[in-house]
């Protein structure tokens, strides 16, 4: 009997899910055991419950993920682990920040069933996959986008969620309600956001998830 691998699928509908759970459970040459998670608060509670996953399957488009920062903070926390993005958006920009940002591959949702199982049986065994367009031309990552992405990198988990809920627009005594935790400790964990983003306002920490969201699309950062 093989290695048993254990892939956490993190999605946000329910029904693609499925599709992946089924195309994966029948298309491997391993036996393999399968979670899922439907937003980045549920996924970081997975791994911190278990961070010896073989395999993430992460949507950019989730609950709580901000466009890359999700991938930045995974890539930070569990260098581990590794990260297939598995995304509808497929232009060659995308493809190429999944690799700048620390992913192993990409994976269309246009993607037959089994070009997804080979995607990932080859990272499975270690090897790497990545669709034509990663060989396109494209606008390199900014300076800023660099540093942005390393700031983000420097959260703690627990201040991503907060990072996270201050850009849903919630109010400390809201976010604090949420997680569970003393109002002061949010003010606690918005200080030292604020510290390691280089920020003094909720509306400049906003706008550096923001600046993660606009490298998918290859759009240009707004003037000053």
């Amino acid at each position: 009997m093989g290695p048993i691998y254990e892939i956490l699928i993190a999605d946000d509908h329910p029904l693609f899910r499925s599709a992946l759970f089924q195309a994966l459970s029948i298309g491997l040459d391993a036996d393999i055991k399968l979670t899922e998670a439907g937003s980045i608060a549920e996924l970081q509670s997975l791994l911190e419950q278990r961070s010896a996953w073989d395999l993430v399957l992460l949507d950019l488009n989730m609950p709580g993920a901000h466009g890359f920062s999700g991938l930045v903070l995974l890539r930070s926390q569990y260098p581990h682990v590794p990260v297939i993005v598995i995304s509808a958006q497929e232009e060659a920009a995308v493809v190429r920040r999944a690799r700048d940002f620390g992913a192993s591959g990409f994976i269309p949702k246009s993607s037959s069933l089994e070009a997804i199982q080979q995607s990932v049986q080859d990272v499975l065994n270690g090897d790497v996959c990545w669709p034509a367009q990663v060989n396109e031309d494209v606008t390199p990552l900014s300076m800023e986008q660099e540093a942005i992405s390393a700031q983000l990198a420097s959260l703690t988990p627990q201040q991503f969620r907060v990072l996270s809920m201050v850009c849903d627009g919630l109010l400390n005594k809201q976010i604090a309600y949420e997680l569970n935790v003393s109002e002061a400790t949010v003010k606690a964990h918005v200080t030292a956001i604020f510290r390691k983003l280089g920020v003094r306002t909720r509306t400049q920490a906003a706008l550096a998830l923001q600046h993660m969201e606009l490298a998918q699309s290859d759009r240009q950062a707004p003037q000053h």
